[in-house]
């Protein structure tokens, strides 16, 4: 009898940037690369933090992988949680450089494009299941205007045209590891066992939740 292969889950972290020598994303989706979540195989890749490059590796890793499911994963140094991100919206505004030297300043992510793409992950059963796993876990209602927001808009404008039943997708940020903060004892840190723990729980309540939660996780401000 032939067995069936395990659907496919794509998981993107990023390279370093910012003068930083690791990304905590890429470390941790290296770590759950082939791992088997939910009867879904991990497939880890790793994106460039380059506007120019990143949405086109991204869109190749859909086209070659079909996942059910695409978690991207980005570093957001000064953040203490899990950050569920909610939104991703058409502006490139770059306050540093990208790691092939290119600063877009209030430029469009794709010209004509919505103003915003909402994530259809189900992010509130992840916070309920990350909360109570004790991981510091938030919902976040931007992704920044750098190189992740721009890979997050394009991963949900890459499957809105999408045939059903499409994959699910969305960006979750996640806080410096702890060997990032060793001379910078101020800024928030988080270890990479917790991150990939994390990671996991999110995944697997994904896979698992057709119909989101009806719980709390706005912002006043």
């Amino acid at each position: 009898m032939r067995t069936l292969k395990p659907r496919t889950v794509l998981l993107t972290g990023f390279d370093p940037f910012g003068g930083e020598t690791v990304n905590p994303s890429w470390l941790a989706a290296e770590r759950l690369h082939d791992e088997i979540v939910a009867g879904h195989r991990i497939e880890s890749v790793q994106l460039p933090t380059a506007f120019a490059r990143a949405p086109r590796l991204l869109r190749a890793a859909i086209r070659r992988h079909r996942p059910a499911l695409v978690l991207c994963v980005g570093q957001a140094g000064g953040r203490s949680a899990i950050s569920l991100e909610r939104v991703a919206i058409n502006v490139i505004d770059a306050r540093i450089p990208d790691n092939d030297g290119a600063q877009p300043v209030d430029a469009p992510v794709t010209r004509g494009g919505p103003a915003a793409y909402f994530s259809t992950l189900p992010i509130k059963a992840m916070y309920a299941d990350l909360d109570a796993a004790t991981i510091p876990v938030e919902i976040s209602q931007t992704a920044g205007t750098f190189v992740c927001n721009q890979v997050f808009y394009a991963l949900m404008r890459t499957l809105a045209p999408m045939p059903a039943p499409r994959p699910r997708g969305g960006f979750v940020h996640i806080p410096f590891i702890d060997e990032q903060v060793e001379h910078r004892p101020k800024l928030p840190s988080m270890p990479l066992d917790v991150i990939v723990a994390g990671l996991r729980i999110a995944i697997d309540t994904a896979l698992r939740t057709r119909h989101d939660r009806r719980i709390f996780g706005g912002a006043t401000h």
